[in-house]
């Protein structure tokens, strides 16, 4: 087995597979609904969800950094924490604080390069394959930041852009199609594509989670949000115990060898 690929099984965060990336889309549909769920259905408004949500991701990255080997269910527990709290506090900041779709994306990108840029800047890397405690600390304040812009990219495509919300799904399923072909026919960086995704899962989430949840005649199902949100935990839950599996069975075979 190649130095590169012992290292990435021995990252704290998971292998980036086919499984990685259908995990990331649940997470994030799960993300967008149970948000909506404890800040619309529940009434409480998106700066209190936030703080709630906030508190319980804070907790989750302190408990994830201070782990010394990559532990599935921690890990995308943060994930998923990092995205309910993304999902409503980009509602607070295109809605609330009154600056529109268009200007919470801008901002929300500015921050996610600002990040990425500190990263390089102080480690010389931006990989996603993360061994180190500061290094582990940019990754979760770049997919915060990511997260929350994802939710904003979702809400600015859906509704200013007009596409609704199949338009919408439409739209980053292509887009993450042309990365999928930048991937396995070009060589452009691999960390490059890696977190271009990674924000596309999340606009392709919070739409596939809206369409689930909001009324029929918005162009939505109109399913219930908890129980949307109690279908997906399962799903995920499922992937993250094969991806557990697997990953367990590939780090004993590459220290078997």
């Amino acid at each position: 087995m190649k130095q590169n690929d012992l290292n990435e099984l021995l990252s704290k965060v998971p292998q980036v597979t086919l499984l990685f990336w259908v995990t990331k889309i649940f997470a994030t549909t799960f993300g967008e609904t149970a948000g909506d769920a404890v800040s619309m259905s529940l009434n409480l408004g998106y700066l209190v969800s936030t703080f709630i949500f906030a508190f319980v991701f804070i907790a989750f990255v302190i408990f994830q950094i201070r782990a010394e080997t990559y532990r599935p269910y921690l890990y995308w527990f943060t994930i998923i924490a990092s995205t309910t709290v993304g999902t409503t506090l980009a509602d607070f900041v295109d809605r609330s604080l009154g600056i529109g779709y268009l200007g919470g994306s801008s901002l929300l990108l500015s921050l996610v390069l600002l990040s990425l840029y500190s990263w390089y800047r102080v480690e010389g890397s931006i990989s996603p394959h993360i061994q180190k405690p500061r290094a582990e600390l940019f990754y979760w304040i770049t997919i915060t930041f990511s997260q929350t812009l994802g939710t904003a990219l979702g809400d600015w495509s859906s509704d200013t852009a007009g596409l609704g919300y199949t338009g919408g799904i439409m739209l980053y399923v292509v887009l993450l199609l042309i990365v999928t072909v930048l991937y396995f026919f070009t060589r452009t960086s691999r960390v490059l594509l890696f977190w271009t995704a990674f924000v596309l899962t999340r606009p392709l989430g919070a739409v596939v989670g809206d369409f689930l949840d909001k009324p029929i005649d918005h162009g939505g199902l109109a399913l219930s949000r908890f129980a949307a949100s109690a279908v997906l935990m399962i799903a995920i839950l499922i992937c993250i115990y094969i991806s557990g599996r697997v990953n367990g069975q590939k780090v004993a075979e590459a220290k078997s060898h």
